[in-house]
């Protein structure tokens, strides 16, 4: 059903193979580099092809951007009810013609093209080629010349190397004994093939967090699930599924997160997001407030020409000021008055004494 797809990225390996054909049978470093150049040119020639997509992506993400205070309010509208949450974020998206999945897309658009190349290069064995060659099984028989192949081109890539490691080989290789013709060390092709999968890991966690630094963390429950999956769950999921990765398809992985690193600056520093102050857990908390406030902490003057308070100003829990049940009152102590000067009491000596009164008692 994917023989077309594996023909056209077949076809474009092949293409840049020719390009570097005078590389070959040169080994530099235990490296066939006319093959590993050719998986590297395959790499920029499909971001290149991706390149209106990501423009796209990036442009759905400035939408989502814009209607981070849209989607704040629901939640603080249906908050505990998730299934309305959902109908009501729906909506906007479709009121607004934002696509929280567009973000993800040339991510999608390549995992084709990375299955293509795990079914190509899992096909290189170099007992098939000297099956050819002692005339045991003829070239169609023995599938060499599926994809636009030549039989030239299919065993020249079988015997193809990286550091001494076949480029069809794997960590875990259920018949490492075809590579013997090499005598390659499946010792050596481990350790090899473990750096690349650690670098692997590393650059996609950079390239997921490199987007997020620049745009924050959503506050949209799916788009924030989203994220959290491609920048933890799947440099983990590599640790795994890496070790049964032909070595070929791990060079592709590695080369292709580090053009999107540089894709992504490039057109982050050419484009960049509209600046968001961020909450303590590091999410976007709302555009910058208009009128003059400032996200630095300092408010903003208000009619009389006074500082009015920040916004971001520590709020006070009435729930803590309330007097516990059964707990006495207490009296606050009342504060003497401010700027009142002390009453004048007349010295003693200046007071004349009191007369008793002259009327005589009666009876």
């Amino acid at each position: 059903m994917l023989n077309w797809l594996y023909t056209a990225i077949s076809w474009i390996l092949l293409r840049w193979h020719d390009v570097w054909s005078f590389l070959d049978g040169r080994e530099i470093l235990a490296t066939n580099w006319d093959w590993i150049l050719a998986i590297v040119f395959l790499v920029i020639t499909v971001r290149i092809i991706l390149f209106p997509l990501f423009v796209k992506q990036i442009k759905s993400q400035r939408a989502m951007q814009a209607l981070q205070p849209q989607m704040k309010e629901l939640q603080d509208k249906h908050k505990g009810d998730r299934e309305t949450l959902q109908k009501e974020m729906m909506e906007l998206y479709r009121r607004e013609k934002a696509n929280p999945l567009m973000g993800c897309l040339p991510l999608f658009l390549q995992i084709p093209v990375f299955i293509s190349l795990f079914w190509i290069l899992r096909r290189l064995d170099p007992t098939r080629a000297v099956a050819v060659e002692t005339g045991q099984v003829s070239e169609q028989a023995s599938n060499t010349t599926l994809y636009t192949w030549t039989f030239d081109q299919f065993q020249s890539a079988s015997l193809a190397q990286l550091f001494g490691a076949p480029i069809a080989s794997q960590f875990f290789d259920q018949d490492f004994s075809r590579f013997d013709e090499l005598d390659a060390n499946i010792a050596a092709v481990r350790v090899v093939i473990g750096i690349l999968v650690v670098i692997m890991m590393i650059t996609t966690y950079l390239t997921a967090k490199q987007m997020i630094l620049k745009t924050g963390w959503a506050t949209d429950p799916t788009q924030l699930m989203m994220q959290r999956l491609m920048v933890y769950g799947l440099p983990f999921l590599l640790l795994f599924s890496g070790a049964f990765f032909p070595l070929g398809v791990i060079i592709y992985w590695v080369v292709q997160n580090l053009v999107s690193l540089a894709q992504q600056q490039w057109v982050l520093r050419k484009y960049p997001p509209p600046p968001q102050p961020k909450d303590a857990k590091g999410g976007v908390s709302g555009p910058l407030p208009l009128g003059g406030g400032k996200a630095n902490g300092k408010g903003s003057k208000d009619g009389k020409g006074k500082d009015a308070p920040a916004d971001d100003a520590p709020q006070v829990d009435g729930k803590q000021l309330a007097p516990r049940p059964g707990a006495k009152p207490v009296k606050p102590k009342k504060a003497p008055p401010k700027n009142v000067p002390p009453k004048r009491v007349p010295p003693s000596k200046n007071i004349p004494p009191k007369r008793k009164s002259s009327t005589p008692n009666s009876g």
